[in-house]
């Protein structure tokens, strides 16, 4: 059993099915079952299960893979340590950011990133979508009530949203000062499934459901703010949005007593835990969380 056999059988797994694994190392689907088929003989037991869809490691499959993940890591830890001598911190990191905090809080951090490590390659994607963790992205950035179990995650601290709506507006319609009155005004806030917003509200540990149908819906954060400030109605948005507003006089809140939540309370960093992690790869990891102001202990791991 060699080094290639057991990131073959890496491969398979990871990828869940012989087809994807064979595309991603440049294989035929066949060339790739035979091989699996002689390390099974060789290991003189079965290693993976078979369906049409999908393939799942035995427990000796899962042992082996384990170390097969190991051995591939330090060999690609140590193919960095030999190019990157004599030189500066050099390697690509693939980042997923949600679209309003991306734009509006984390575009300045990557930027000085960018600044102190020129020769990173920094792919940014900001974007909302469910399935983050995928091939070309090391570093998630999400608001959701708890990350999976299959992923380390650690805590960026928690998301305060607000009910808010600009001087104008309050003149004309006066602010919301129950959530049934909420229900009533027109609502700006962030893209919703379907029709209706499902807001969560706390107090204490009272909690308080109420569905809003939105009128001005949008995943681009500035348009929202835009929305607020020219008195189009009651914005439902994270309070980094209109922090400076807030701060000037601008914008008004309301329901303060209150705690908010429409898609979770709390902002997480996540990377997947068998991974092989490139310096540079960690260093953005110590640098979001520096810049977060929290230490770089995990807060979930599978």
């Amino acid at each position: 059993m060699d080094l290639q056999s057991l990131t073959l059988l890496v491969e398979i797994i990871d990828s869940g099915n012989l087809s994807q694994a064979a595309r991603k190392l440049k294989m035929t689907r066949a060339n790739v079952s035979y091989h699996l088929t002689q390390l099974e003989k060789s290991a003189g037991v079965q290693l993976i299960r078979r369906s049409t869809r999908r393939v799942e490691p035995t427990e000796v499959g899962l042992r082996l893979y384990e170390h097969g993940l190991a051995i591939r890591n330090e060999v690609l830890a140590a193919r960095e340590t030999v190019t990157s001598l004599g030189q500066g911190l050099l390697g690509r990191v693939g980042i997923s950011v949600p679209s309003g905090y991306g734009q509006m809080v984390m575009s300045d951090w990557l930027i000085e990133f960018k600044r102190l490590y020129p020769g990173i390659v920094l792919d940014v994607l900001f974007e909302n979508r469910a399935d983050h963790l995928r091939d070309e992205v090391d570093i998630v950035i999400r608001v959701i009530p708890e990350p999976p179990l299959s992923v380390i995650a650690r805590s960026l601290g928690p998301m305060r949203y607000v009910a808010c709506a600009s001087r104008a507006y309050v003149a004309e319609h006066g602010l919301p000062a129950t959530l049934y009155e909420l229900r009533n005004s027109p609502v700006i806030t962030a893209g919703v499934i379907g029709h209706q917003l499902r807001l969560s509200a706390y107090q204490g540990k009272e909690r308080q459901e109420v569905l809003l149908e939105p009128t001005l819906i949008s995943e681009h954060f500035p348009f929202l703010r835009q929305g607020i400030l020219a008195g189009l109605g009651v914005g439902l948005v994270p309070d980094y949005v209109v922090q400076a507003e807030v701060a000037s006089g601008e914008v008004l809140l309301a329901l303060q007593e209150y705690r908010l939540s429409i898609f979770g309370s709390h902002m997480y960093l996540m990377y997947l835990p068998g991974r092989h992690q490139t310096r540079a790869v960690r260093t953005c990891i110590d640098f979001l969380m520096a810049k977060a102001g929290h230490g770089a202990s995990p807060v979930l791991t599978q």
